[in-house]
């Protein structure tokens, strides 16, 4: 599944890549190739996400889907700005006699990189917030949100003048609270591949 997603990501972006000759070329003072990233987004995304439970034998794992919303500047060919996003994942595991999930997470973070035409490779970094679920055999439960840090990188292809593509890879830590359940403290260490797509205003 991991290698299909990441396979399915460039293929998207160099895809994309293969049509900048088409692109017009933007009128911004500010911009010194033919695609310009300047201003506010949002889209779509789809994944995977895998990772460990601190303190626990469970490694919670699954497909995860969201919607992100940004703003891009550009100063010659270096673009940065902030982006937020929320996302709902079917990530847990079972290791008797406990069962972990990871129902929700968002994050905000800055973007930094560097714009070759349509084409964008970024970093970035920022704060995670996320609920973890901690559940046993016999049918207790026990929830708690999570507050963290994230990080990665990706490339985003323009493919219009208002629509791009990206693959990205983030690497997630929800720090680590008390549960009642499992008589010590636990979190989430999660990485994770995202392909989406983002409409530019």
């Amino acid at each position: 599944m991991k290698k299909t997603l990441c396979g399915l990501g460039l293929a998207l972006c160099f895809g994309g890549a293969a049509q900048a000759a088409d692109l017009p070329y933007s009128s911004s003072p500010y911009t010194v190739n033919a695609y310009s990233w300047i201003g506010p987004y949002i889209g779509a995304n789809v994944g995977y996400e895998w990772g460990t439970t601190s303190n626990n034998g469970t490694r919670p794992s699954g497909l995860l889907g969201g919607v992100q919303g940004g703003y891009n500047w550009r100063y010659n060919n270096f673009v940065f700005g902030a982006e937020a996003d929320i996302q709902i994942t079917g990530a847990d595991d079972v290791f008797a006699p406990w069962k972990f999930a990871n129902p929700w997470f968002s994050t905000l973070r800055g973007r930094a990189g560097i714009a070759m035409n349509n084409i964008l490779f970024y970093g970035t970094l920022g704060f995670a917030l996320g609920s973890v679920r901690a559940e046993t055999l016999a049918g207790l439960s026990e929830s708690r949100v999570h507050t963290g840090w994230t990080a990665g990188f990706g490339m985003e292809v323009g493919i219009t003048t208002n629509w791009s593509a990206k693959a990205e890879y983030l690497y997630m830590d929800l720090a680590e609270r008390g549960y009642a359940l499992t008589g010590v403290n636990n979190g989430l260490q999660m990485n994770m591949l995202r392909l989406g797509v983002n409409y530019h205003f």
